[in-house]
């Protein structure tokens, strides 16, 4: 039983401990390539979760971690078979009832750590946070936490050699061998405009891509995924601890 995993711990644990922080895990469940699980998403927000949460809990942090949200923002995948979209306005319902549940529970701090590319939550926790103001709320992608080209040689953001390595870490069971997965080459806009961070459309995955792969994951290695998974919880370890230990009104400096 680890008493800063919510789904583990019991009621004895949870009525003597004065949460400081509450983690909530959010994934999706979508096609990740040939070659790794649909899942892998969760599994890697999860993993995560767990291990910084366990270096924070070591430093006296009073952190837990929620059940994981295991669907995400997939509109731009609604023909590929069972990727299960929530909409925008799904995820505020689904968040308002969590905020509500921490403030009236007085946990006084909410992250939520984001494990999909589509999942965006800063117009709900804005909105949330004129209605909850007992709860801190935040958010953040662990997949921006460090730069990548110092883990990985090919660029990618979906099913590449990131996301393949981080599995063949943590889960090398539910990989398929490299040689059956597609190369997860892109088709990008044909305006240029819209290959800049300034103009923006959502991906319709199946047009820009023949395995829903972005990202050729050929060079992935378990390796590489155990040093970037390390790496990755040191930091999110250090996030979770000054967070749990944050006095809110003391958030600027």
């Amino acid at each position: 039983m680890r008493p800063y995993i919510l789904a583990e711990t019991n009621w004895k644990a949870v009525s003597a401990t004065r949460f400081t922080l509450a983690v909530l895990p959010w994934g999706a469940t979508e096609a990740h390539n040939y070659h790794l699980p649909y899942g892998t998403d969760n599994y890697q927000a999860e993993g995560i979760c767990a291990a910084a949460a366990a270096k924070a809990w070591d430093r006296g942090a009073k952190v837990i971690v929620l059940p994981g949200i295991p669907f995400g923002v997939n509109t731009g995948q609604a023909d590929i078979t069972l990727d299960i979209n929530l909409n925008p306005s799904t995820q505020l319902a689904i968040l308002d009832d969590i905020v509500a549940t921490l403030q009236r529970h007085g946990i006084p701090k909410l992250l939520v750590f984001n494990g999909h590319g589509a999942n965006h939550f800063n117009n709900p926790l804005r909105e949330l946070g004129l209605k909850y103001p007992g709860v801190f709320q935040c958010w953040t992608s662990f997949f921006k936490s460090l730069p990548r080209e110092e883990y990985f040689e090919l660029p990618g953001d979906h099913a590449d050699e990131l996301e393949t390595s981080l599995m063949l870490h943590l889960h090398p069971e539910l990989v398929l061998p490299l040689a059956e997965a597609g190369d997860g080459s892109e088709r990008g806009p044909r305006i240029p405009a819209f290959k800049e961070p300034w103009a923006w459309a959502e991906r319709q995955w199946s047009e820009v891509s023949a395995d829903t792969g972005i990202g050729d994951p050929s060079l992935a290695t378990a390796a590489k995924g155990k040093r970037y998974f390390e790496a990755v919880v040191a930091k999110f370890a250090d996030l979770f601890y000054d967070l749990a230990e944050l006095d809110r009104r003391d958030f600027y400096a």
